[in-house]
């Protein structure tokens, strides 16, 4: 298994505290940071079959406001592993190297079929 795991966007309108309304202003929004965040950790658990994991913890620190067009790289390490219980360290960058966003995030592996079996 990897302990880490990059991957870069570019900052779409639809991304934007405007369009998500999460602010008023047309720059890159946290809950689209959050989402990054988390989709670049779940890249670090390998899930068999059935399985899949779930965010149960996110704590985000969004450091610096990025334009639309702007290019946000976003690094998962893996520090902790326990049974079906994965913790990471989270940091995202623009071009320039300048931090936009740390952060911690836990997620834990769950079977889909009795995890949805709940939902309904």
């Amino acid at each position: 298994m990897r302990n880490s795991v990059s991957q870069t966007i570019t900052v779409s309108s639809f991304q934007t505290a405007e369009s998500l309304g999460s602010g008023l202003l047309p720059v890159f929004s946290t809950p689209a940071l959050v989402a990054l965040m988390e989709n670049t950790a779940m890249q670090l658990i390998d899930t068999p079959d059935g399985k899949s994991s779930v965010g149960i913890m996110i704590q985000v620190k969004h450091l610096k406001a990025s334009p639309v067009g702007a290019k946000i790289t976003c690094t998962a390490t893996l520090v902790a592993n326990e049974g079906r219980g994965y913790s990471f360290e989270l940091v995202a960058t623009d071009e320039s190297g300048d931090r936009v966003g740390e952060g911690l995030h836990e997620r834990v592996v769950i079977d889909v079929d009795k995890f949805m079996s709940k939902v309904k």
